[in-house]
């Protein structure tokens, strides 16, 4: 397949693009607050396991599994950048999550994290939904700025399978960042406006995250597996805990294996 006209595109734009739009999806579900006034316990968690899924099949078949061809067929072991890539993806996200303050919905203040501020409850609860959006941002960004490396059709449909799936699990993460801000006694369009601007670091991150590995081409196996290293982090320390909060445990599970198989098609179908 010719792919002389992928060259005409820089990377980094391919992943602003990409990232605006894993935003407005998020932008879309945060909008679900001006139908709804509360949002069912035993559907958010669904939501949250579908997010969860979502993000650990784009761990591995987006990121992880790249990262391995990529160093095997440089001639270096596919497991040494994969492996360093992810810890030190889940040690940087660990880092920012004890220094950012931040307070997890439904919490009191007493409960937030990170460095001691006396910033708004409403500042530390958008942080906190923001803190899980960077190595979403910046998977799609790594995967983007991958052609910048290997222009072919197959790393571009794999990018844009990646930034679908983010976009799917952004709609309903959307919904559920709003909507319970509701029961924090903020106007509708308030909690709107909060819920959309968790995703507003995705297109920041995308683009850093193009960008380095756009300048240094060696980094990119260890830039995908650090992505990957971050978003299982997320996953285990915040949307599995918070999904299996209640009685109906199955079907936040239900909601993960769903969430998986769908990015898993994506990824298989379109890369």
């Amino acid at each position: 397949m010719n792919t002389d006209w992928m060259l005409e595109y820089n990377p980094v734009l391919l992943a602003l693009f990409a990232t605006l739009f894993t935003w407005g999806v998020t932008a879309l579900g945060a909008a679900m607050v001006f139908f709804f006034k509360t949002i069912n316990k035993k559907i958010l968690n669904s939501m949250l396991g579908f997010a969860a899924g979502v993000m650990i099949a784009a761990s591995f078949w987006s990121l992880l599994k790249p990262a391995i061809e990529m160093s095997e067929a440089s001639g270096t072991a596919g497991w040494i950048p994969a492996v360093v890539g992810f810890l030190s993806g889940g040690a940087f996200i660990y880092i920012i999550d004890r220094i950012l303050p931040h307070l997890h919905l439904g919490l009191p203040m007493n409960k937030a994290e990170g460095i001691k501020t006396s910033w708004q409850r409403s500042i530390l609860l958008v942080l906190a939904i923001t803190l899980h959006n960077i190595p979403e941002g910046l998977a799609v960004g790594v995967a983007f700025g991958a052609l910048a490396q290997n222009p072919d059709a197959g790393v571009l449909t794999s990018a844009i399978a990646l930034a679908i799936g983010i976009g799917l699990q952004n709609f309903p993460e959307g919904a559920a960042v709003s909507i319970p801000l509701r029961r924090e006694r903020f106007t509708r369009f308030k909690s709107f406006f909060y819920g959309q601007l968790s995703g507003i670091v995705e297109p920041i991150a995308g683009v850093i995250g193009a960008y380095l590995v756009i300048s240094i081409t060696p980094l990119l196996p260890y830039a995908l597996s650090f992505a990957a290293g971050a978003m299982i982090f997320v996953v285990v320390e915040e949307l599995i805990p918070e999904s299996q909060i209640g009685n109906e445990t199955d079907l936040s599970t239900i909601g993960a294996m769903i969430g998986f198989a769908t990015m898993m098609m994506l990824d298989v179908a379109l890369g």
